[in-house]
This record gives C-alpha cells, structure tokens and sequence, in this order.
C-alpha cells in the first residue's frame, strides 16, 4: 500500500531523501510515456553532471588545553601556543541530475519536449540552480516545449511562467508549468496543487501536428513510494522538513494517525 496521503508526501522532501524520489520518478515517467509515443518518439533520459561544494566543521574528540605561556627548564623563553582554530573542510560532491527529452525518430531525433523534475539544487544559490536557468533559457529559445514540475515547497520560484502570475492562482504547494513552443512567453498550462491534493495529470506536448499524451504523476509517485519502502523508512514522528503551516501540520498528523492504524487492522 502507499504512503499516508493523497498526493505528494512532504516527508519526502527532505534533500536527504529526494535524491532517490527523483531517480525513481524519472524512470517510471519515461517507462509510463514511452508505449504512448511510439512509434514516432521516443524518451530519452539525459543527465546534467556538475561538481558542488559543501562545508563541514570538524570538530576533534579530544581537547588537550594548555597553558598560554610556559617556560622550560633550560631557558625563560615563553613558549607561545596559538589560539585553539576551527576546522573547516569543503566536500566536492560530483551531482548527477537527470531529466527526459522526448526524441522525434521523424527529424533526426529532434528534441520536441524537455521534462524537468526539480532537485533542491535547482532552488537554492549554487551550481545547481545556475545550470537549471541556463537549461531553461536554452530550451525557452529553441524549438522545443518545455514540461517543468517542482514538488518541493522550499526554495524561490525558478520555473519559467513568471511567479506574480502563478501567485493569481492562489495558495498551492506544488506546481507543474507546461511551456509550449509555439505559445512562448504568452500562454503556460498549470497545474497548481496543495499538499492536500492528489498530484495531477498533466498534458505532455510533441509535435504542433500530433495529439498531445497524458501523464498521471499520482500513480508513478506511488510506485515510486512502494517501490523503495518510505512506509518503513521514514519516521513520521518528527515533523517534516521543510515543516508544513500550522493548519497543514494538524491535517498531516490525522492523516498519518488514520494510515498507522489501517496497517495496524
């Protein structure tokens, strides 16, 4: 059985989760696609590979203190001892970030659509995010539709349909934008939802001339919940990181109480 909730699980957005939900989600999105856009396309899945820094403070497990000054027994020269320092040593991590671009075997194996499923490094200063924007401008000024979906709530707003106009829809945890080639810049379908919601089906464009697929993100997000066992992994005694608003919080727990004794029965 799936998780608690309807929808997205917050839990899961944890980065030191979402590394794997990610992974997951890619691949059962292209599996899912790929009967629905044969024989013309294909999806393919790519990677964005870059190197990202973290700090770690070290600190020993032993300290041996001394005293600032002291004198040796052949000589009255005071030997002065530094000041205890902290250590700080930067972790180079290489970072795999993986996407689907959905291939024309018509023209070469033009590039019709990009599908992007947002990390947390794409929503925070950094590399990550740097390479997201150049990705996105890059696709924005080509031929090709863009399909951006973000089930994380921390961060800024990086998608490409301007955040004042997302904000006119009203209070949403999660966003799906759908950018099409040929209505750059003047129309965006959205698909605004809450941690309430289920996650949505959304319309995946190709060529202007062929019939757009559908993608039911809820299912996929719940094999991807099954398949790795979040049910026995995450402890959903401590609150969710990032933490929920205090209405939300309260609905999480019921639904979470309501779920433990289901599994209980």
């Amino acid at each position: 059985m799936s998780g608690p909730f309807p929808g997205m699980d917050p839990w899961l957005e944890n980065p030191r989760i979402w590394s794997g939900v990610h992974a997951s989600l890619i691949i059962y999105m292209r599996d899912a696609m790929q009967p629905l856009l044969a024989p013309r396309y294909v999806a393919a899945i790519e990677e964005r590979i870059y190197v990202s820094t973290a700090e770690r403070i070290l600190v020993p497990d032993l300290t041996v203190r001394r005293d600032a000054a002291r004198s040796t027994s052949n000589s009255q020269t005071a030997i002065i001892e530094p000041d205890e320092a902290v250590n700080l040593e930067v972790v180079e991590d290489e970072i795999h970030e993986p996407y689907i671009e959905i291939l024309d075997l018509n023209t070469k194996q033009q590039v019709v659509t990009v599908i992007e499923l947002l990390s947390p490094s794409n929503k925070q200063k950094g590399p990550g995010r740097k390479l997201y924007l150049q990705k996105q401008r890059e696709v924005i000024h080509s031929e090709a539709n863009l399909v951006e979906i973000d089930l994380l709530r921390r961060g800024p707003h990086v998608l490409a349909v301007p955040e004042h106009e997302a904000q006119g829809l009203g209070v949403y945890d999660y966003l799906v934008c759908v950018s099409r080639a040929k209505q750059r810049s003047r129309r965006f379908s959205l698909y605004p939802r809450t941690v309430r919601d289920r996650l949505p089906r959304i319309s995946i464009p190709l060529q202007p001339a062929d019939r757009e697929i559908t993608l039911e993100l809820q299912p996929l997000f719940d094999r991807t919940y099954d398949a790795a066992s979040y049910a026995n992994r995450i402890g959903y005694g401590k609150p969710c990181i990032p933490r929920l608003r205090a209405d939300d919080e309260i609905w999480a727990n019921e639904q979470i109480a309501q779920w433990q004794r289901s599994r209980q029965a």
